[in-house]
């Protein structure tokens, strides 16, 4: 849970500024979003399949581009 302490002196866009960046560190928002629409377990799988195929097409294309 982020939470933070405001002083009487301080900004309070300051405070908000700093809130914000506790809780995208945290990855709290990331987190909701993913949450927040149930995903089959065999949609999840499937999406990550695709995603490593992905990253390995581009790493093959890179590899060929450099031999020329």
């Amino acid at each position: 849970m982020a939470t933070i302490n405001v002083d009487d002196s301080e900004n309070l866009e300051k405070a908000i500024k700093r809130f914000k960046r506790m809780v995208e560190k945290e990855g709290i928002i990331r987190e909701y979003k993913k949450r927040e629409y149930f995903e089959k377990p065999s949609s999840i799988l499937h999406q990550k399949k695709t995603t490593l195929e992905r990253k390995l097409l581009n790493k093959r294309r890179k590899s060929e581009k450099k031999e020329y």
